[in-house]
This record gives C-alpha cells, sequence and structure tokens, in this order.
C-alpha cells in the first residue's frame, strides 16, 4: 500500500526512512492494522454520529446536549485506541496490533470518557450551529463564519494534540492543555497547518455527502489523522522525548 505509488527499489525498508519514503514506508508496513482499527473506531462513532443527525434534523437542542456527551465518551476509547495504534506505528513498536489495541483499551478507556464526552458535544455543537446557519433566512456575515471557522480549526488543533498525550502520557489533564498551549505557540504554523487538513478533510466528506461516505471503510478516521499526526510527529518527539521515555523502559 504505497498510496498508488511504485515502491522504489533502492530504498531499504528495513531501516527507518526519513520525510516522504518514511511516510510510504509506514502505510506500506501499518495500513492493514490501522485499517482495521479504523473499523472498529467508526462502530465507536456510530453512535455519535447517529445521535447528532438525529438531534439536528429534529432541531433539539435538548436532545443535542445528551446525545453528543454520550456519544462521544462511547466513542472516547475507540479513538484513544486509534491514536495509540498510530503513534506505535511512528515508534515502530513491534507489538501485535491486536495485543497493543486490547493494551491501549485497558490503559485509557477510563482517562477517555471525559475527553471523549466534550469531543462530542463540540462535535454535536459545531453541527447544530452550521445547520442553523445553512438554514438562515440571512446568511451569516463573513465574520460570523470566519470566526466560526477559525474556533472549530483551534478545537480540531487542540484535539490533535491532546489525545496523543492521553495515549503516551500518564498526565492531568491541565497538564496536556498546558502542553497544548505551549506547543501550539512554538510550532504555530505546522499546527495551523494540520488543522487546515483536518478540517478541509471533514468539509469535503460532509459537504460532498452522501457519495464521500462511501471513502469512511476505506480512508474513514485514520487516513487524517495519521496525515496530521505524521506532520507533528517530529516536533512532538522533541517536546515530549516520546522514543526517549519509550526505550528507557
Amino acid at each position: 500500500m504505497g498510496m498508488f505509488l511504485r515502491d522504489d527499489p533502492h530504498i531499504d525498508e528495513k531501516e527507518r526512512q526519513t520525510g516522504f519514503c518514511r511516510y510510504r514506508q509506514l502505510l506500506d508496513s501499518r495500513f492493514s492494522r490501522w485499517w482495521k482499527i479504523n473499523l472498529l473506531t467508526l462502530a465507536g462513532l456510530a453512535p455519535l454520529a447517529a445521535g447528532i443527525f438525529w438531534a439536528v434534523a429534529s432541531t433539539s437542542l435538548l436532545a443535542l446536549l445528551p446525545c453528543s456527551i454520550l456519544g462521544g465518551m462511547v466513542a472516547g476509547p475507540f479513538l484513544a485506541g486509534m491514536y495509540d495504534a498510530l503513534l506505535r506505528g511512528m515508534r515502530d513498536d513491534p507489538l501485535p496490533w491486536r495485543d497493543a489495541y486490547a493494551r491501549a483499551w485497558r490503559q485509557n478507556w477510563k482517562g477517555s470518557l471525559l475527553p471523549g464526552g466534550l469531543t462530542g458535544l463540540l462535535a454535536g455543537l459545531y453541527a447544530f450551529m452550521g445547520m442553523l446557519l445553512w438554514t438562515a433566512e440571512t446568511p451569516p456575515s463573513a465574520g460570523t463564519a470566519a470566526l466560526g471557522l477559525f474556533s472549530l480549526l483551534l478545537a480540531l488543533a487542540v484535539s490533535g494534540l491532546y489525545w496523543p498525550q492521553l495515549v503516551l502520557f500518564d498526565q492531568r489533564a491541565g497538564v496536556r492543555l498546558r502542553n497544548c498551549m505551549l506547543f501550539c505557540v512554538r510550532y504555530f504554523w505546522r499546527v495551523m497547518g494540520a488543522g487546515l487538513l483536518h478540517l478541509g478533510y471533514w468539509a469535503v466528506l460532509l459537504l460532498f455527502a452522501p457519495w464521500t461516505l462511501l471513502l469512511l471503510p476505506v480512508t474513514g478516521v485514520w487516513y487524517i489523522l495519521f496525515l496530521t499526526q505524521f506532520l507533528l510527529y517530529r516536533q512532538m518527539d522533541e517536546a515530549f522525548r516520546i522514543e526517549e521515555r519509550f526505550a528507557a523502559r
């Protein structure tokens, strides 16, 4: 699986590559397990998606809040398992994927409930707000639309930094949030670039639905998370000493 690119016979796959060669190397070696975990993640996200869709379709904010929070809590451990699998691939962890996934669930399911609930709540609120703006008789001003998109971009950027810390380190939530803020300040443009990719990916899936939903079993959640984490991993490793800490274990 080289993302439709031919393999380079001059590259030694046993050595860790860099740059775009590393991207291809990870897809070649990890695609199968990431794809399988992606299907499990989609199953975990299904209650959240169904609850938000029902609440938005019925324009009921009272239904949206519990559906979003409870659906997000169900999805939390699945998202943690997906992030854990991706980061294990980044650091070339040799553990079989089933054992690694089971370990991720045991270690993170409790800690992922609250972040999952907050993630689900944000997803529901943004979906509801988007529906209101889309169906409003008076189109929103450019400033309102820009503010909403920027706040969503920040939420995606922080989420992409918070979840990796949750599955990698045993820390308090306040410490993780502080690390997110400091990392965003130090690598602002790279973090915003990764957030824009994340925002653009989901925007395309939603705007061109239902046809784009056929891509979910293939690219689903795993590919955009892999791409954004791949773009941030070297900086995250420098800031949090990921591989050094795991090597010391």
